[in-house]
């Protein structure tokens, strides 16, 4: 019985200590980056284009506009994600798109929301892509549970921004095909 009393206690610590994580700690920050050897243009475009999102995102299915224009600030799309062979739908709403430069986005989920930008800068050829993802769970044990899974997170992030940084860099699709000039011949 005395045994008992210990691990009763021991659980109830460690219950109040999972608890109290989330409570201290309501949202999650973290930030990646790639660097790759292509135009911010050019990375923008294989980026958002819709047939490579399964490509670099771990787990997308598909995606359906609900309101707005698709890809213009205040657009609401239904994200389908597979996790762990079960499909979650997230809700993607733009927040700030800056062509080329900076795409702004919240997340909603009945587990928890996400603030998530992902920033373009060019130099000397080469563009630096950079996510900053802040993550709040929606309820004590969600806030919990998620202060533990920052690194899982964050390298998730990795992970798909290095799927996504090999599509940009092996990308063969131009995405800015120029109108044809019409020939005139000149006749004498």
């Amino acid at each position: 019985m005395k045994y008992l009393k210990y691990l009763l206690g021991f659980f109830a610590l460690l219950l109040l200590f999972i608890l109290g994580k989330g409570f201290f700690t309501p949202s999650v920050y973290y930030e990646s980056e790639i660097v790759v050897n292509k135009s911010a243009k050019e990375a923008w475009a294989v980026m958002s284009d819709e047939e490579n999102l399964p490509k670099w995102i771990d787990g997308f299915k598909r995606s359906e506009l609900v309101s707005g224009p698709a890809n213009t600030v205040g657009a609401v799309t239904n994200v389908y994600v597979e996790d762990n062979g079960e499909e979650m739908v997230m809700v993607e709403t733009i927040m700030q798109v800056k062509t080329y430069e900076l795409l702004a986005m919240k997340f909603t989920m009945d587990f928890m929301d996400m603030d998530y930008e992902m920033l373009f800068s060019e130099k000397g050829g080469k563009t630096r892509i950079q996510t900053k993802s802040t993550t709040f769970g929606n309820g004590i044990m969600a806030k919990s549970m998620i202060s533990f899974m920052t690194a899982a997170m964050k390298s998730q992030e990795d992970e798909n921004l290095g799927n996504l940084k090999k599509l940009i860099e092996e990308n063969t699709k131009n995405y800015f095909q120029d109108t044809p000039v019409e020939r005139v011949e000149v006749v004498e």
